[in-house]
């Protein structure tokens, strides 16, 4: 008890904020699983669809919008909170400026050329224009808070803001269906963002361009590897509702949400290993690493053929309960392909977080990312082409399967040469 309370009187700072941020996460992605689920319960498959699909593509423009900003900006004002505390009640306007700069061309680009994308699903894409400016900004006020380390406060507002939510989202969802959804997006984000500016009223109206300059160009590492994900994680639906293959994308997104809830302990786990790891590499101790590292991929990638054939039995009799009008023989024809897709997530998940970020080598990762994100969409539609739909999931866990054994023989290359030279030097 007493090396408990010492550990704990040690490390007080962070353990506290590691709680509250832990809830203030936990609280958003429950909130957004919770509006997901209240969407796939009312709406018909057909509109499910289309929300999928709609959602799918604005996050695009998104994550255009933001490019890594909000991860750059926690990182300078925990800089400038050390060195110069005056740039800190600058960067709120001045990057907001940049948010709006950046949004404003995204939207007129949209009008312009999204029609073409969409076909006739262009109009329910309107209806959540507003989020191309809200999200980048409520994002922005996320790093600033966790830049100052205000994790108790973000974590209250979040909770607060998402029970509202909750009640709202479930009203239009409930009597307005697809256009309930689409409003209730906006109404989210729009509530969290003037949350978040009643709360922060540290700042001033001042543009400052250097502090743009630095946010911006450091925003950019961040802002690709982004696009690389997006083009692993979602391009294939934007491809998919291309092709006006809708209710395809109903149970494929269905079966995606539920195996992004059970990939949360995984994540967890790198999250928890990943100091160790980081205090190895600062040790320079590549042996260590190594074996490490070969010892956790053999574990995670049993225990990912394992649990994999476990849900395998599971979920149907799951979807059968409860989402009876998607269990068919289109269920039973994506369900094989997203299990391994699935078991591609749980073998590398903790891996990427938690050894290969944190030793300094998410470069490895952002430039695979990125070739075979492109390559992955021109491989789905060359199998759309031959295949139908299910050439596009074949894409995804082939581009899956080749982006991971090439970080794994990267990354093991380059542990292998640490050692060597190491031990001849």
């Amino acid at each position: 008890m007493l090396l408990f309370n010492n550990i704990y009187s040690k490390h007080k700072e962070t353990i506290y904020n590691f709680l509250w941020r832990s809830f203030q996460i936990f609280t958003k992605q429950g909130i957004i699983l919770f509006i997901f689920i209240i969407c796939s319960k009312n709406l018909s498959k057909q509109d499910f669809g289309v929300y999928n699909y709609i959602v799918a593509f604005v996050l695009f423009l998104i994550m255009l919008g933001d490019f890594g900003i909000s991860t750059a900006t926690s990182k300078y004002v925990a800089e400038y909170n050390y060195k110069d505390k005056t740039k800190i009640k600058s960067i709120l306007v001045s990057i907001s400026f940049l948010i709006f700069l950046i949004s404003t061309i995204i939207i007129i680009l949209s009008f312009l050329f999204s029609k073409y994308i969409l076909n006739d699903k262009y109009f329910y894409f309107l209806y959540l224009l507003p989020l191309i400016i809200l999200v980048p900004l409520t994002s922005l006020y996320d790093g600033i808070y966790r830049g100052l380390k205000k994790f108790k406060e973000l974590s209250i507002i979040s909770f607060v803001i998402g029970i509202i939510s909750l009640i709202f989202s479930y009203f239009f969802i409930k009597n307005y269906e697809l256009m309930g959804a689409l409003i209730s997006q906006n109404l989210f984000y729009f509530i969290t963002l003037i949350g978040l500016f009643i709360c922060y009223k540290d700042f001033s109206l001042k543009i400052d361009y250097k502090i743009i300059k630095e946010v911006g160009s450091y925003s950019i590492v961040y802002g690709l590897a982004a696009i690389g994900y997006y083009l692993f994680a979602k391009i294939d639906i934007i491809i998919l509702g291309h092709y006006n293959f809708i209710n395809e994308i109903a149970i494929y997104e269905l079966l995606n949400k539920i195996f992004w809830v059970m990939l949360f302990p995984f994540a967890i786990i790198g999250q928890i290993v990943a100091p160790n790891f980081s205090r190895l590499h600062a040790q320079n101790n590549y042996n260590e690493i190594y074996k490490k590292l070969k010892k956790y991929t053999i574990f995670f990638f049993s225990l990912a053929v394992i649990f994999s054939f476990i849900v395998y039995f599971l979920i149907p009799p799951f979807i059968k309960i409860f989402y009876n009008n998607y269990y068919g023989q289109l269920f039973f024809s994506i369900l094989p392909l997203s299990i391994f897709i699935f078991l591609i997530q749980i073998s590398t998940s903790s891996i990427d977080s938690g050894i290969i970020v944190p030793t300094g080598y998410a470069s490895i990762m952002t430039i695979a990312y990125l070739i075979l994100g492109f390559s992955n969409i021109i491989l789905a539609l060359i199998l759309l082409y031959f295949f139908g739909y299910i050439g596009v999931i074949w894409a995804t866990l082939i581009s899956s399967l080749i982006m991971v054994l090439y970080v794994r023989v990267k990354f093991f290359k380059k542990l292998k040469n640490y050692i060597y030279n190491k031990n001849n030097y």
